[in-house]
């Protein structure tokens, strides 16, 4: 007689066992019609499951994220059955949700085309409006050999290969469809009906380059129509908003072959880049850090040292691993950091010590993992490392979650959510000090109040973490900074202060990144404003544009002017209609746009209008530079707005 406990606190007792579908029946009938599965003593079951004994049991309905997470891994299912059905010698490899959605790697050598996705897709609602039932049955071994053996789907049974512990399986069917998996899977098609399939791309078996090529078919499923099309819709803005598409349109960057992963930088780019990096230097020298800088080459003799050798080989580059002293290109740079650390003798009144280096480092990444700014090879990052006292742990970090925030509202992020990443089971350090730095970290939290959740076992090797998660203008989430409390490198590289007391201690050493890479943050950047720059970050804030030849002069020496007061301006006296360069400039979304006609050149004034359209009227000059000069200012991001407001 199992007795169900429900998340209110209820309990239901019955006669014999009885299966989750049963108890949400018995709940009522509109539960029964919603359910998906079922949360078991904090196990996920299918609904046909059955129940036992005494057990805690939450009903999965598709408004759980559990639930969508179901809905997604039966949709590819569903990808499955209408591919064997119109490509009956595909072999079916593996299909795993994803974020979003899901994708299934398929065995077809002669591919799929895009009218091939149109013509499955058509498929899969064809069945999914048949709304079949699933079936799941728990398959002895030797069966579902012998199942997918009939069937001629190999890698199936290599998987099964790769589980001889397991001697029975769970086999779903649907119709003519039989796959292979651990479930859940929604008990009906009816909950299926709100997908799309997105791309087909290559992949091989295993991920190994060295094993046959795969077909991957991607697609999205959500709850319903209106999640649906509200995906694609964000699908369709961040497609406008692609940051490779922008750096070619706006000329701020470009990649080629000859240096795979490494971005060249145009003018304008690095106009960009550099007002964001002085905007970074300014930031953390008024927080009280000093800046350093150190080696990109070092030998692979200190890297063993340091333990990134052991650590890190594959994504590190070697400049001559046979020579007699042999170097790599730094990964990152805080060895480097604690080396500088180590000169001179350090006392606690010298601590704590912020150290910023905005180093370049080098890691190898496979072609098929690169992507644009967000994933490259050679990268700056913003690093910094805090040596500090144990009594001054916990401030460091209050100061240093200010600065990462503060940093984040002048760039135009405001929803900013933090995970507090625990000990993993594989780590270094006693403890005593892992529950000192966990502690730390969650005392942080709470005294900023963070919007923050628990990650547990998440945290690196060596340290506990805070990340910071950002949301942009379309709701993307994307990681950026990061606070570590380290318990590797003080101790493998032998730091040591005088205390109070006179004796050698070991500072505590914290890692802290606000935009992580550079390059990636400004990938983000560019993507969160879809190019549209706010004023103090544009890299060119104002176009000067005159109608004539007659006007060159003056416009030319507005143009000195506009110089001289710092301000990045440009200068169009090309023979084109000025209608002509508005509209040309207005794409290239530089904010200010200025024209000169005799009247201007006559009174020395200037017609200034914003990108958007917006008549600013005459100006002198010098009120221009003024109104630059108030306006470019970090966190002044809707020039609109502030010039209504003048």
């Amino acid at each position: 007689m199992p007795v169900i406990t429900l998340p209110d606190g209820s309990q239901r007792s019955y006669p014999e066992p009885l299966s989750i579908l049963d108890v949400a029946a018995d709940i009522g009938p509109g539960l029964a019609k919603s359910t998906l599965a079922g949360e078991l003593d904090g196990s996920l079951h299918d609904a046909c499951d059955l129940i036992t004994t005494d057990a805690s049991l939450r009903i999965i309905t598709a408004r759980d994220e559990e639930g969508l997470e179901i809905i997604r891994h039966s949709t590819a299912h569903l990808l499955g059955q209408a591919i064997k059905q119109l490509y009956p010698e595909a072999k079916m490899v593996i299909g795993p949700v994803i974020e979003n959605g899901f994708y299934y790697d398929i065995h077809y050598p002669p591919g799929f085309s895009q009218h091939d996705l149109q013509r499955i897709e058509q498929r899969m609602r064809e069945l999914a409006a048949a709304d079949t039932a699933v079936v799941k049955r728990m398959t002895p071994r030797d069966e579902a050999v012998a199942t997918f053996s009939a069937r001629g789907e190999d890698y199936k049974l290599q998987l099964i290969e790769d589980m001889p512990e397991v001697q029975s399986m769970g086999l779903y069917q649907h119709d003519d469809y039989i796959d292979m998996c651990r479930g859940p899977h929604v008990p009906h098609h009816r909950f299926l009906g709100s997908f799309k399939l997105t791309a087909v791309s290559g992949s091989y078996w295993r991920g190994d380059s060295s094993n046959e090529p795969l077909q991957r078919i991607y697609g999205t499923a959500w709850r319903n129509d209106k999640e649906l099309k509200a995906y694609l819709q964000r699908l369709e803005e961040a497609e406008k908003r692609d940051h490779r598409k922008l750096g070619q349109q706006l000329d701020l960057f470009h990649f080629e072959d000859s240096a795979p992963g490494q971005p060249f930088w145009h003018d304008k780019g690095w106009l960009l880049y550099s007002s964001l990096m002085d905007y970074m230097r300014r930031k953390v020298r008024a927080h009280g850090y000093i800046e350093v800088h150190t080696p990109q080459v070092l030998s692979l003799d200190f890297w063993k040292y340091t333990g990134h050798w052991g650590k890190y080989r594959e994504n590190m580059f070697v400049v001559d691993e046979s020579a007699e002293t042999s170097f790599a290109l730094k990964p990152m740079n805080c060895p480097g950091n604690v080396q500088i650390f180590k000169q001179g003798v350090k006392s606690y009144r010298d601590l704590p010590v912020r150290m910023a280096e905005f180093g370049k480092v080098f890691r190898h990444e496979a072609s098929g993992a690169r992507h644009g700014l967000m994933r490259v090879q050679g990268f700056t990052q913003d690093d910094a490392h805090i040596f500090c006292t144990p009594a001054q742990l916990e401030d460091e970090v209050i100061a240093m979650c200010g600065l990462i925030n503060e940093v984040y509202a002048e760039l135009g992020f405001t929803d900013v959510k933090v995970k507090l990443s625990t000990r993993p089971d594989e780590r270094i350090g006693s403890d005593a000090d892992w529950d000192l730095a966990e502690q730390a970290l969650e005392n942080v939290c709470r005294a900023l109040e963070l919007d923050w959740s628990l990650n547990p076992g998440d945290g690196a090797f060596y340290a506990p973490k805070l990340d910071f998660h950002l949301h942009d203008a379309i709701g993307r989430v994307w990681q950026c900074g990061t606070i570590q409390v380290d318990m590797n490198l003080p101790n493998r590289l032998d730091i040591l202060y005088t205390g109070e007391d006179g004796e050698k201690h070991r500072p505590h050493m914290v890692h802290r990144a606000i935009m992580g890479s550079i390059e990636r943050f400004l990938g983000v950047l560019i993507e969160h404003y879809a190019g549209d720059f706010p004023l103090w970050l544009a890299p060119v804030q104002v176009m000067i544009m005159n109608i004539t030849d007659a006007q060159q002069p003056y416009a030319r020496a507005v143009h000195e002017q506009l110089l001289q007061a710092g301000i990045r301006a440009e200068l169009d006296t090309r023979n084109e209609k000025v209608g002509f360069k508005i509209r040309e400039h207005t794409l290239q979304k530089i904010p200010l746009l200025v024209v000169v006609g005799d009247r201007e050149v006559e009174q020395q004034l200037l017609s200034v209008r914003l990108k958007q359209g917006q008549d600013l009227g005459s100006m002198t000059p010098a009120a221009l530079i003024e109104l630059i000069q108030q306006a470019a200012q970090p966190g002044q991001n809707d020039l609109p707005a502030f010039v209504q407001q003048q």
